[in-house]
């Protein structure tokens, strides 16, 4: 199947990870918007969790130095790539090459989302002059 970069951008569109999605969730009643950058805090704190609904599988050659492939195949979306490099320890793209694999389950990655995406009082935000 081909995919498309329409039909790749309607598929994230639709996915409860897309941080796009959260925007007016972020948004405050002075129209600034705070940042909504992945929080590697979340991700420590969850780290057990993703584990232990994780499977293990053998690495494939196809995937060395590419974790945003094995995102795609594994979830549809290229956005979980760093997800899987921090799960399997590797520090940088160049070491992403492993015997196997360890891939967290999609149902436990969204459900640590809903304790990434928490809402926070942000009604006092002013600009920034730059």
């Amino acid at each position: 199947m081909l995919v498309t970069i329409d039909k790749e951008s309607k598929q994230r569109k639709r996915m409860p990870v897309n941080i796009d999605n959260m925007a007016e969730r972020y948004k405050t009643t002075s129209t600034y918007y705070t940042f909504t950058s992945p929080d590697l805090w979340t991700i420590e704190k969850n780290l057990f969790y993703l584990l232990r609904y994780s499977t293990q599988k053998q690495f494939e050659p196809k995937y060395k130095m590419r974790p945003d492939y094995l995102s795609y195949d594994e979830y549809g979306t290229v956005q979980m790539a760093h997800l899987l490099m921090y799960v399997n320890g590797v520090g940088c793209i160049e070491d992403f090459s492993l015997v196997t694999v360890v891939v967290p389950s999609y149902s436990a990655i969204v459900a640590i989302t809903k304790d990434k995406f928490s809402k926070q009082k942000t009604d006092n935000l002013t600009s920034i002059d730059w």
